[in-house]
C-alpha cells in the first residue's frame, strides 16, 4: 500500500494516542517480543535544571493531562492506520486495541511552584502502560509549564493590574486554547479565545480592532457604532489614527450614548508617554473613572516598565504563548525503578556524560519553609514507601507537594474542570508568596529555592 492510500484516522475522534512519537510503540512492540512489557515501572517527569532565567517553574497542564490520559485509547480507524503505515506488528496492534492506563499518577498539584529536580509526575503501572504516555505528558507540560512561568513573571511584573491572554492569533489554534488555560494558572485574569472561555470557565474579553474603526467613513460614526452596540462602558481603541483626538471623540461617543466611557486602548507608540498622556487628557475631560489598557507586544521586562506609568490593565499575546523567549520548560521523563525478572523492584538511572544522568528511585517532594514561612529548600527523597517518605519529609518539616491524580486507572475528579483551574490559580498565588525575594526578579540568576536529593540510607546526590 502506497502512502497515498494509508487511511486517515477520524479527524474528530476524541483519541490522543496518536499524540504521540512512533518510537514509544516500536519500544512497545519490543517489550512485547521480549517478555517484559509487563514488567511493573515507574517512570518520572522532572527538570535536571530550570530555563535560563527562570528562578522557579510553575506546574500547568495537569488538568489538560488527566483529560487526554483518559481519552487515551485506540480507535478503530487508528488501529487500520497502524497497520497499513505497518508502524507495528499485529501483536502490537492487539494490545493497542484494548488498551487502558489502569496504573496510578501522582505529581505536584497544579499551580505548584517547582524546582530542579523536582519530580512533578510520578507514573507507574506496567512498562506497556506507562511507556507510551511519554510524549503526551512531556508535550503538555512543556508548553504549558513555560507559559505558566512566562505569566507568572508578568503578572509580578504587573503589580497587581490585570492582565489578559490576547495570544490566539499569534500560537497554533489548539495551542491558543492551552495557553489561556496555562495563563490563567499562572495569574491571567481572562482571555481573547472564546473557545478557551467555554471549555475552561475563562472570563473572556475583547471589544474592536483597527479594522472596525477603518470600516467607517469617521472615527465618530465608528466609535458611535461600537458605543450603540456595546453600550458606554466599551473599551474603544484610539490609536487608529491620533491618539488625542481619538480620546476625545472616544469620551465624546460614550456620554452621547449615555455614560461614561469603560476604557481606551494604547496599541502603538511609546506605551508610558501615552499612558501618562492619556491619563492627563482624560482626567481633563472629567473621564476620571476611564480606565486605560495597553497592548503592543507586551513581555515581563516591558510590563515592568510600565509599573510607574498610569495604566489599569495588559493585554500580552506573543510573547506569552511563545514562553516570553522559553517556550518550553525542558522536562523529561524518565524510567527510574522496574521490576527484575524475579519481580523485585531494583532501581535504574541514566549514566550518561554531558549533565544528562539521572538518579534512580521513585522519590517523594516536599517544600521546607523556615520560621517566618518563607522556602529555603526543596528536599526530594528517594524512598520505595510512601509512608517512610512522607516521615522523613515530616521530620525536616517540609511541606508535601504530591498528590493522587489517577489512581487504579481512574481519574480524581478534584484534579480537572473549571474549579480545579480556579484552585490552581489560587494555589500558585500561595505558593509563590512563600518564595524568597529573589525569586520575584527578573534578571538571571540562581532558582530561588535549591534542591537537596535526600536517600534514606543516608547517601545524599544532586539530581541529574
Amino acid at each position: 500500500m502506497t502512502p497515498t492510500q494509508i487511511p486517515v484516522p477520524d479527524q474528530g475522534s476524541p483519541s490522543t494516542a496518536l499524540l504521540t512519537d512512533k518510537y514509544e510503540l516500536t519500544m512497545l512492540q519490543g517489550a512485547l517480543r521480549a517478555g517484559t512489557a509487563q514488567r511493573h515501572c515507574v517512570f518520572e517527569l522532572f527538570g535536571r535544571k530550570l530555563p535560563a532565567s527562570r528562578r522557579y517553574g510553575v506546574v500547568a497542564g495537569t488538568g489538560r493531562l488527566l483529560d487526554a490520559v483518559e481519552a487515551f485509547t485506540f480507535t478503530p480507524a487508528q488501529i487500520d492506520f497502524l497497520r497499513a503505515a505497518q508502524v507495528v506488528d499485529d501483536a502490537t496492534l492487539d494490545y493497542l486495541r484494548d488498551y487502558r492506563f489502569s496504573g496510578t499518577i501522582r505529581g505536584y498539584a497544579e499551580g505548584e511552584c517547582y524546582f530542579s529536580g523536582s519530580p512533578l509526575l510520578t507514573v507507574e503501572g506496567t512498562f506497556a502502560e506507562a511507556c507510551i504516555l511519554e510524549t503526551l505528558a512531556l508535550s503538555i507540560y512543556n508548553y504549558d509549564c513555560a507559559v505558566a512561568a512566562a505569566a507568572s513573571r508578568m503578572t509580578i511584573a504587573a503589580h497587581g493590574r490585570p492582565c489578559v491572554e490576547f495570544g490566539a492569533r499569534r500560537a497554533h489554534e489548539h495551542a491558543a486554547v492551552s495557553a489561556a488555560r496555562a495563563a490563567v494558572v499562572g495569574g491571567f485574569a481572562g482571555t481573547s479565545d472564546l473557545e478557551a472561555g467555554m471549555r475552561y470557565g475563562i472570563p473572556t474579553v475583547g471589544t474592536s480592532a483597527h479594522s472596525f474603526t477603518l470600516l467607517h467613513d469617521t472615527e465618530e460614526e465608528a466609535f458611535a457604532a461600537q458605543v450603540a452596540s456595546l453600550g458606554p462602558g466599551t473599551t474603544i481603541l484610539v490609536d487608529t489614527y491620533d491618539i488625542t483626538r481619538g480620546i476625545e471623540r472616544a469620551v465624546a461617543a460614550a456620554r452621547a450614548g449615555g455614560g461614561e466611557l469603560g476604557a481606551v486602548r494604547l496599541d502603538s507608540g511609546d506605551l508610558v508617554a501615552e499612558a501618562f498622556k492619556a491619563r492627563a487628557q482624560l482626567d481633563a475631560l472629567g473621564a476620571t473613572s476611564t480606565r486605560i489598557t495597553v497592548t503592543n507586544d507586551l513581555d515581563e521586562y516591558a510590563i515592568a516598565g510600565l509599573g510607574a506609568a498610569p495604566v489599569d490593565s495588559y493585554g500580552v499575546g506573543t510573547k506569552l504563548v511563545t514562553g516570553s523567549g522559553r517556550p518550553t520548560a525542558a522536562l523529561v521523563y524518565k524510567l527510574v525503578e522496574r521490576a527484575g525478572a524475579d519481580g523485585v523492584m531494583q532501581e535504574v538511572a541514566k549514566f550518561s556524560e554531558g549533565g544528562k544522568a539521572t538518579v534512580g528511585g521513585r522519590k517523594w517532594a516536599g517544600r521546607v519553609l523556615d520560621a517566618a514561612g518563607t522556602a529555603v529548600e526543596e528536599l526530594v527523597v528517594s524512598a520505595r514507601e510512601r509512608a517512610e517518605a512522607l516521615e522523613a519529609l515530616e521530620r525536616a518539616g517540609a511541606r508535601p507537594l504530591q498528590v493522587e491524580l489517577v489512581r487504579d486507572g481512574e481519574i480524581v475528579e478534584a484534579h480537572r474542570g473549571p474549579g480545579a483551574l480556579r484552585q490552581a490559580a489560587e494555589r500558585h498565588r500561595a505558593s509563590r508568596t512563600e518564595l524568597p525575594y529573589d525569586a520575584w526578579r527578573l534578571s538571571e540568576g540562581e532558582p530561588a529555592v535549591p534542591t537537596r536529593h535526600l536517600e534514606l540510607d543516608g547517601r545524599t546526590a544532586l539530581h541529574g
